[in-house]
């Protein structure tokens, strides 16, 4: 149940603001953001440890920042799927989505420029493609959420009619944005929390692992903050990007 919010105004000398809040495995390793790939030099994000992929990957000098999540329908074939983790790594370094989606689990997939945000939709079987109007967006597991969508989860539907206008309220203030990414002070067991953590049967625990807010100005990417623990004001940390 991962959430991506979005935040584009071409007319702002920030034009936009991405961010990514990941749900996940709490057992499942990973990195926070850095240049961990040789190949790609250039890109900074999280690193997946069991996939080598990651969630979010920004190219500081382009500028361009990439986020995906799990979308819904038929997964790919076992013999030839390939980890959802390597799309952002695609968009950020060349801003292209080609090749065989037919290797990817269903996905949703943004990628921000300061000139536009795109978003990309797989659901295993067609690809959507739509270009993200000025304005805030939050796109969930179902897709971009707007009224009356969600695909009838009602604790999506909360989530996105409880942050939708204090995000839009925030406007292009960092500050704002990361004290609303915080959780607003809303329980987890809230429907409306954008935090979230579940036990599972066997112990495990699923829930809100990690969270990213980037920005990116007219010619420079302008801010990449992380935090790794999501609901502590004071556990947020600026990204190198130089």
């Amino acid at each position: 149940m991962c959430t991506a919010i979005v935040g584009y105004d071409p007319r702002a000398p920030i034009p936009v603001f991405l961010a990514g809040v990941r749900d996940e495995m709490l057992d499942r390793a990973w990195v926070p953001p850095a240049r961990h790939w040789p190949d790609r030099p250039g890109l900074v994000g999280g690193r997946d440890e069991l996939a080598g992929g990651t969630w979010l990957a920004a190219d500081p000098s382009a500028p361009r920042v990439a986020c995906v999540l799990n979308g819904e329908g038929p997964p790919a074939p076992e013999a030839r799927r390939r980890s959802r983790g390597e799309l952002p790594l695609l968009i950020a370094e060349g801003g292209r989505l080609d090749g065989d989606l037919g290797r990817y689990d269903p996905f949703h997939l943004i990628g921000a420029e300061p000139g536009g945000v795109r978003l990309w939709s797989w659901n295993g079987e067609r690809l959507t493609a739509r270009t993200l109007d000025p304005g805030v967006h939050i796109v969930v597991n179902s897709g971009l959420a707007e009224p009356g969508t969600c695909g009838g989860d009602d604790r999506l539907s909360a989530r996105v009619a409880h942050f939708r206008p204090l995000f839009e309220a925030a406007a292009r203030d960092r500050a704002s944005w990361r004290r609303l990414l915080d959780g607003d002070g809303l329980d987890p067991a809230d429907a409306r929390a954008l935090i979230v953590r579940r036990e599972l049967d066997g112990g495990r625990v699923w829930g809100t692992t990690s969270i990213s807010l980037t920005t990116l100005g007219a010619d420079a990417m302008t801010g990449y903050d992380f935090t790794a623990a999501p609901g502590d004001p004071a556990a947020w940390r600026p990204i190198p990007l130089a």
